[in-house]
């Protein structure tokens, strides 16, 4: 003993890493589906178990066995291993038959295998590519062989894109279909036969109602929905900018290019471009996409002269860069500040609003108004339809007696006239049965928080956003009166109108005046407003509409 060993302690410790034990994990994969059925697993696993046995190491638990591309490392059975080895701690190499079967993404996947080796000791051996990760010059070849693995794989891909690009430059589709058309020859790409299926005849129906009668999409998707399509905003507004659909082909593959498809076509060229508000310029060879919205002017169509009921379009005085609103009406110049209206109109939202702490105070009277509005509309359906079978009943007996020969012709015509307009006069009244009501509370709360700070909400949206909350609070537009500078409106969402009052009686309390929730009327008539709002039951119709309301608050 030379007596150094005490001093052991200050020496600088060896940080070359070293791979301690014989426990092993085995990854196998394939890069597609179609090869899980061929022999490349089996082999892969076969040489694998070979390869751990020569080397004497203990296989513990065995990962993938399926396709997994290795284009990026986020891969399900990948991530499961690495959390194994990092939980297990006791483990000591990974196999696999090559470096491309654990990683093709280059730099990314021997990243992956260095952390592994210096932070867990844990090294990954390739049955077909023997090498010795912990040595330098080992170390260096591993991740030439990384690197390689990503060179090969964007080489297939290019030359994958390559082919693609010039059979879309054909009018073929060398990729997933889109939705509504079926491939009635599913072989080679240059065979196929794509014709519009049954969901692609209720699409075309959607660019119908966009183009002809201007719906919004989440009137579309509500529509799809009755005819038995499920279909999600987003997905819609994909399918309304796909020129696919008129018969051509864009591709990221080849950008700046048009192609003449070689399916079939499910809507004219001149219905897309409708569709997607795009006009052809006189003066010009090039379309020009048409200014629907102006974010200076969000009230205009959606108010109207009150004078003349028209439609109020908007215009800008360039010298002053200020914007006003016009009657469409030739001769009448009624004219209003859009600032001044803008302004007012938000005053007119505050009639909504309410404060947060009284939130549940107004979500229980609100609740408690509509509950009892659909249980009174639950009894007089009930009524109405027992008065529907008492005459149906009657007349069946007049037509029964009257064809057993018991009453004359003139009999049977008097009567038989009598229940039929009976009938007919109580239909209306049943047609709006059953009560839906099913979503009341999602939508109350949906318009709670709209009431927080309507203002603020409304002054901060963009222009569509604030024309989807004035079209739903005021179904019917607003109207502005040319003498007076008045903004009248006949029509609050059956939703809203409760709210505002219970508001105003919240408003009015906290002046000293006690509140009485029974109060709450049937007809729903806010300060300022003329003439006085249509009854909850008019613009109610039984069936509440509440998606707009989730689409846009």
């Amino acid at each position: 003993m030379t007596g150094l060993e005490q001093f052991l302690a200050f020496a600088y410790k060896d940080l070359k890493v070293r791979v301690k034990g014989n426990n092993a994990v085995v990854y196998t994969r394939v890069s597609h589906h179609s090869q899980e059925d061929n022999t490349s697993l089996e082999s892969q696993l076969k040489y694998c178990k070979s390869f751990a046995k020569k080397k004497d190491l203990n296989i513990v638990e065995y990962f993938g066995g399926t396709y997994e591309s290795a284009k990026t490392d986020d891969r399900t059975e990948f991530k499961r291993m690495l959390k194994y080895i990092k939980q297990s701690k006791n483990i000591s190499h990974i196999i696999v038959y090559s470096y491309e079967r654990f990683s093709r993404s280059g730099v990314g996947g021997a990243k992956i295998a260095e952390d592994l080796l210096r932070d867990y000791g844990v090294v990954t051996l390739a049955v077909t590519q023997e090498l010795d990760p912990t040595t330098s010059s080992g170390s260096f070849q591993q991740k030439i062989l990384f690197l390689f693995s990503q060179m090969d794989n964007e080489l297939r891909r290019d030359k994958t894109v390559t082919g693609m690009s010039e059979l879309i430059r054909k009018g073929y589709t060398p990729y997933s279909i889109p939705r509504g058309f079926t491939n009635l020859n599913k072989g080679r790409c240059v065979d196929q036969n794509i014709v519009v299926n049954q969901e692609g005849k209720l699409i075309r129906k959607a660019f119908m109602w966009k183009a002809k009668q201007g719906l919004r999409n989440a009137e579309i998707v509500k529509r799809l929905k009755d005819l038995g399509m499920k279909m999600d905003l987003r997905r819609l507004a994909y399918i309304f900018e796909n020129p696919y659909y008129c018969g051509l082909i864009v591709s990221k593959m080849i950008p700046n290019e048009v192609i003449e498809g070689k399916h079939e076509q499910l809507i004219s060229r001149s219905i897309f471009l409708k569709v997607n508000n795009i006009v052809n310029d006189a003066k010009s060879t090039h379309p020009n996409k048409h200014k629907q919205y102006d974010e200076n002017l969000p009230l205009k169509v959606f108010m109207r002269c009150a004078e003349c009921d028209t439609p109020m379009t908007g215009y800008q005085v360039k010298a002053k860069g200020l914007y006003y609103y016009k009657c469409r009406t030739k001769g009448c110049k009624h004219s209003a500040s859009a600032k001044k209206l803008h302004a007012d109109f938000s005053q007119v939202l505050s009639m909504f609003e309410i404060d947060k702490e009284d939130v549940p105070v107004v979500k229980q009277a609100v609740t408690s108004y509509f509950s009892a509005f659909f249980e009174e509309q639950e009894e007089n359906i009930a009524l109405v339809t027992s008065n529907v079978e008492r005459i149906q009943k009657q007349l069946d007996q007049v037509e029964e007696r009257y064809a057993l020969g018991k009453i004359s012709d003139e009999l049977y015509l008097k009567f038989s006239e009598k229940y039929h307009k009976e009938l007919n006069e109580l239909a209306p009244k049943n047609a709006n049965s059953p009560v839906e009501s099913s979503n009341l509370q999602k939508c109350i709360n949906k318009a709670l928080e709209f009431c927080i700070n309507p203002q603020q909400w409304w002054e901060k949206q963009n222009v569509e956003r604030k024309m989807q909350i004035q079209k739903i609070l005021f179904p019917d537009g607003i109207c502005l009166s040319k003498q007076n500078r008045t903004v009248l409106t006949n029509r609050i969402n059956s939703i809203f109108a409760p709210i505002e009052e219970v508001a105003r009686l919240l408003k009015e309390t906290k002046k000293g005046q006690p509140i009485n929730f029974d109060q709450l009327s049937s007809r729903v008539s806010p300060s300022g407003f003329e003439p006085e709002t249509a009854s909850l039951e008019g613009r109610c119709s039984i069936q509440l509409s509440y998606e707009p309301i989730f689409d846009t608050i």
